[in-house]
């Protein structure tokens, strides 16, 4: 049954340089009821660190469990920074009813935080 999930969007910030974390490399995916997880955007954040939308416009998507991964080595390599973590994976669960979900990373090279953003 399709949803009312109408976006999801990120925003990421290098918390280290006070800034937002631009071209970092990003990947949303949904898992399907056999548990199999399929590609729905891939693409880079914006000079500001966001990713307005990763759902294709125009097309609704369903309550579930979605992935999105963040190539934060390859951004703190952009940096010529060595950071801990290669990158970094935030599952989330979308309820039925739901339009938006926004999920801000906030970013240094040895820890991360998230949170859900409106």
């Amino acid at each position: 049954m399709a949803g009312n999930l109408k976006r999801i969007s990120t925003h990421v910030l290098d918390v280290s340089r006070g800034k937002p974390a631009a071209s970092v490399p990003v990947r949303l995916e949904s898992k399907d009821a056999a548990g199999e997880w399929t590609q729905i955007f891939t693409g880079r954040t914006d000079d500001d660190g966001r990713c307005g939308q990763l759902l294709i416009d125009g097309k609704e998507s369903e309550a579930g469990e979605y992935r999105i991964t963040f190539r934060t080595e390859a951004y703190f390599g952009m940096q010529d920074v060595d950071g801990l973590y290669p990158e970094v994976e935030i599952t989330f669960h979308v309820r039925e009813g739901e339009s938006h979900y926004h999920i801000p990373l906030l970013l240094s090279p040895n820890g991360y935080t998230t949170y859900r953003g409106s």
